[in-house]
């Protein structure tokens, strides 16, 4: 993708321009973001009530009763919770990582790659009728509200005040008070940063329904844990278990409770020890980023690959690969990378796809590592 050429998506303007004046800074309201052939092709109402069925997609209803909010989570179906009619106000269901399940939908989350895909978490939509919504909240984590049916009223405010209401199933905010209000109809766009608080709520008429493209955003303490954690799995393996502290050196003390300088420094270089190198955290954090969600999984391919008659190689919609100056990653694993074969796998990692002419230039260790991801289901050919 070209960030400097102007996009539809984010009304004419570049993606160079929206990261410097809006990502994180401002909202942007798109009208006309996606043409109307591109809409048809995404999930109707009908597609999200299926989805919403099975045991494997997150799904939510959130209802508004007597002012108050309930929640409940799916599957929603014939042999579990029903959904209620549609005939009733003042309910919403939302569809969780919709993109892994729907090609239009996968395809869609493709347009917003010029955001990394360290980032780019998936998408969710929600169905509502006439009121029905999650009420006034704030995200932690960038966010594009796509309108792909009917209409919904956004009020938004850069407000302060983030209190929330005690007791409530859901982050609802105690004291929300708007500045702006827009009413977005098929095919128009709300870009929001972090912390901006809105509340959307379904309009009468045609089936309401948003795709919320939503991002990562890892809080430092939960990521230093995860690190540590994967860190502390191959402690041994970096440090000595029966090195220990000596102070041959130490004098004798006329301040005994006083903790030795040397113990100090002994414990700093252990916990730097523990710590390892920038190339372990560079491996965890690749290997952090790429593991799939606990809800997803592969099916595998029995079939022998026949290199002669592939013309494309694609990995699957589920498929997070990923890369750094030295390493590939894909699904939770690493690959130290270098040369032609590094120039390869970054191809295929950016364009998620290699076409006959890129496979032919695969050494024989790619070629049997593609193999592999062919045989697990993180790749088709």
């Amino acid at each position: 993708m070209k960030t400097n050429s102007p996009l539809q998506l984010l009304g004419n303007i570049s993606p160079d321009e929206f990261m410097n004046e809006y990502w994180q800074k401002k909202p942007l309201l798109v009208r006309g973001a996606i043409q109307a052939q591109a809409l048809s092709s995404l999930p109707s109402r009908s597609d999200l009530f299926e989805l919403a069925r099975r045991e494997d997609v997150p799904s939510r209803l959130i209802e508004l009763k007597k002012s108050k909010w309930q929640l409940a989570h799916g599957p929603f179906g014939a042999d579990a919770t029903k959904l209620p009619a549609l005939k009733m106000p003042d309910w919403t269901l939302l569809v969780q990582g919709v993109d892994l399940l729907d090609a239009a939908t996968h395809e869609l989350l493709k347009q917003f790659r010029f955001v990394p895909d360290a980032r780019l978490d998936d998408a969710m939509f929600s169905f509502a009728t006439a009121g029905g919504g999650v009420g006034p909240h704030f995200d932690s984590y960038d966010v594009f509200l796509l309108q792909t049916s009917g209409s919904r009223r956004w009020r938004i405010g850069a407000q302060k005040n983030l209190d929330l209401v005690d007791g409530a199933p859901l982050k609802i905010l105690a004291d929300f008070k708007p500045t702006k209000e827009y009413v977005l109809e098929a095919g128009d766009m709300l870009y929001l940063p972090p912390r901006y608080a809105h509340d959307g709520v379904g309009l009468a008429g045609d089936d309401c329904i948003t795709c919320s493209i939503g991002f990562r955003a890892p809080k430092k303490v939960e990521l230093a844990r995860e690190l540590m954690d994967r860190l502390q799995e191959d402690l041994n393996d970096r440090m000595d278990e029966t090195l220990l502290y000596t102070d041959k050196n130490q004098t004798a003390t006329e301040t005994p409770a006083l903790i030795p300088d040397a113990l100090h420094a002994f414990a700093h270089e252990a916990l730097q020890a523990a710590l390892g190198n920038k190339l372990d955290l560079q491996i965890h954090l690749g290997e952090y980023l790429t593991e799939p969600k606990p809800e997803v999984w592969f099916e595998a391919n029995e079939k022998k690959v026949s290199w002669s008659k592939i013309k494309i190689i694609q990995l699957d919609a589920a498929t997070r690969m990923m890369f750094d100056d030295k390493h590939i990653f894909i699904n939770g694993e690493s690959f130290a990378a270098s040369g032609a074969d590094a120039k390869l796998m970054r191809k295929l990692a950016n364009e998620r796809e290699l076409l006959a002419a890129d496979i032919a230039k695969a050494s024989e260790g790619a070629s049997e590592l593609l193999t592999e991801w062919i045989a697990a289901g993180w790749c088709h050919a």
